[in-house]
């Protein structure tokens, strides 16, 4: 690791400035993963309503941190998607579950990536947790303005596209940092029960674009297990 590199101990202090934090372990096709979260989430958001601290709920609730169901389907996923010597992006990851379950299935490297810096410091921290810092690196895009000097085989993301004025910079992005190859894909999962808007009728006019859908059993804010539905959308150029 290069000398210049945070510690995980400096990370952790950094978060515990802002955040009561705590490791919650989440088993993987039998690997175990330590995912940094805020601990008792619901009432740090009460507490962040109470105060009147949220004006904007995308933007002023960390909603970056949570392990949402979308994030553990996708990362499973991409199993499929021939991870063997193969490199990935996940834009717009919060604290990167995505990738990190992704970096066990043998890609050669993964790239985490958003757009809050909050999320960037939670992503790095698991990295150093989990002992992932020669294969996964972190990193902040913004989809709508960042142009990376590389494109990448795989490129994921999951529930990105609830704010429809980034669909088209999306496409953008996804056009120039998708690799041009028959067999480079980028991989969407959205729950069934979001609206995706007009994101894929824009698409199709510049890729192929599969559909699967994924139902899993989860745990819901109840507490209460239950049913939920995931639409994988797999994105090809039409003109690699």
């Amino acid at each position: 690791m290069h000398t210049d590199t945070p510690s995980l101990e400096s990370l952790l202090e950094a978060a515990r400035q802002r955040y009561d934090v705590v490791f919650e372990p989440l088993t993987v096709d039998e690997t175990p993963l330590d995912v940094l979260q805020i601990r008792n989430m619901r009432q740090h958001i009460d507490a962040l309503v109470a105060n009147r601290s949220v004006r904007d709920p995308l933007h002023d609730l960390p909603l970056w941190a949570k392990i949402w169901p979308a994030s553990f389907v996708l990362g499973r996923f991409l199993r499929k998607a021939s991870p063997e010597g193969r490199t990935l992006l996940e834009v717009g990851a919060g604290c990167g579950v995505t990738g990190l379950i992704a970096s066990r299935y043998g890609f050669a490297h993964v790239t985490v990536s958003d757009i809050n810096e909050d999320a960037l410091l939670f992503a790095r921290a698991n990295v150093l947790k989990n002992g992932l810092e020669d294969r996964v690196s972190v990193r902040r895009v913004d989809v709508a303005s960042t142009r990376l000097d590389e494109k990448f085989d795989v490129i994921a993301a999951s529930e990105v596209l609830y704010l429809e004025e980034l669909h088209r910079p999306l496409i953008k992005f996804l056009l120039r940092h998708l690799a041009r190859r028959e067999d480079a894909v980028a991989m969407l999962c959205t729950d069934t029960r979001r609206k995706m808007g007009r994101f894929f009728k824009q698409a199709e006019r510049d890729f192929r674009i599969e559909e699967q859908l994924v139902g899993i059993r989860t745990t819901g804010d109840d507490g209460e297990e239950e049913r939920r539905v995931f639409t994988i959308h797999r994105l090809h150029h039409k003109h690699p």
